[in-house]
């Protein structure tokens, strides 16, 4: 495959992920699916640190516009587009890993959530992991079910920055190939 095809298919395949990391980031800030906790400000830490919107959705979304421009004919699809999308790929892969490290936290942490009539983070600075034992989820009384809830968008978090990190790293190889080789553009008949 050349060089700008490669880049295209991976503009292509970063903006759902982009999107997904928005999504998802957005959704955590309403708990339990009520705005009424966001309002009061029970909101837990890493969900504020915005990893999915900033990291994984900006950070991500802006290299895979200029990874995607690279790989069409026309002005990027070039030596010189090839070596800015070296940068703008380690941009991603920044972003990326600032997601995938604040939805890690995430999960370790736990959420915040109300333990009898004190909002806490209970699961936080524990020896053993609330994500293998279920038993002690009950703790949480409010919002219901923000334990579940937590979990399946963080883990989507992860899993999603995970695969960002290595499409954004593929793309900075895939730069450096086409800088140095070129982009296999059609030259026409001789």
């Amino acid at each position: 495959m050349c060089t700008g095809k490669c880049a295209h298919c991976i503009g292509v395949l970063l903006y759902p992920l982009a999107l997904t990391s928005i999504i998802c980031n957005i959704i955590l800030f309403f708990p339990g699916w009520d705005v009424q906790y966001a309002k009061d400000g029970h909101i837990t830490e890493e969900v504020k640190y915005m990893g999915g919107l900033i990291g994984g959705g900006v950070m991500v979304l802006i290299p895979a516009i200029h990874i995607h421009l690279t790989g069409k004919q026309g002005c990027c699809n070039n030596r010189c587009g090839m070596f800015l999308s070296i940068a703008f790929a380690a941009v991603g892969v920044a972003g990326a890993l600032y997601s995938f490290i604040v939805a890690i936290t995430g999960l370790i942490n736990g959420p915040l959530c109300r333990v009898g009539f004190i909002w806490m983070t209970p699961f936080k600075d524990k020896e053993d992991s609330y994500l293998n034992n279920q038993n002690t989820w009950f703790v949480c009384t409010a919002p219901e079910k923000v334990i579940e809830f937590n979990i399946g968008l963080f883990s989507t978090l992860v899993a999603v920055s995970a695969v960002q990190g290595i499409l954004c790293s593929i793309q900075m190889i895939n730069g450096l190939c086409g800088c140095l080789c070129g982009t296999c553009k059609s030259k026409g008949p001789l």
